[in-house]
């Protein structure tokens, strides 16, 4: 079992390069071909969601994103915004964003949930893809 760590800085950019390394992990752990855009789309969403949450408070703490190629496939995103999941926006049009990104979470990955971070306050959002493979 592999995990890979990235950290980066709250800047959008760097949410492309988080979902890059998803789907390579994700492949090199055997998800099939057909599912990987389900995988880039899922890790951009919840980075995306953790760069507004940390621009919101303006913090320059690093988002962690955590991918495990052990069975099942595991990626874990971490914030550090403050109020844990509870942390919302005054903005109506970004609460809105946010809460479409979560349920599109929702459905393109098998399992998924968001919850308090353990430390440093923030949230993290989990998402699980099965793996089929084959013995030998």
């Amino acid at each position: 079992m592999a995990i890979v760590r990235l950290e980066f800085s709250p800047e959008p950019a760097h949410v492309r390069t988080a979902r890059l390394v998803g789907v390579a992990v994700a492949r090199k752990a055997g998800l099939p071909e057909d599912r990987l855009d389900e995988v880039r789309l899922a890790i951009g969403e919840a980075c995306g969601r953790a760069v507004t949450r940390h621009q919101r408070h303006r913090l320059r703490s690093p988002i962690v994103v955590e991918m495990s190629d052990d069975n099942p496939y595991t990626v874990r995103v971490t914030d550090r915004a403050p109020g844990g999941i509870e942390s919302r926006s005054t903005d109506p049009v970004e609460e809105i964003t946010e809460e479409a990104s979560l349920l599109l979470l929702t459905g393109v990955a098998d399992e998924f949930s968001v919850a308090a971070a353990e430390e440093g306050g923030g949230s993290v959002v989990s998402m699980i893809w099965p793996l089929k493979r084959s013995r030998r």
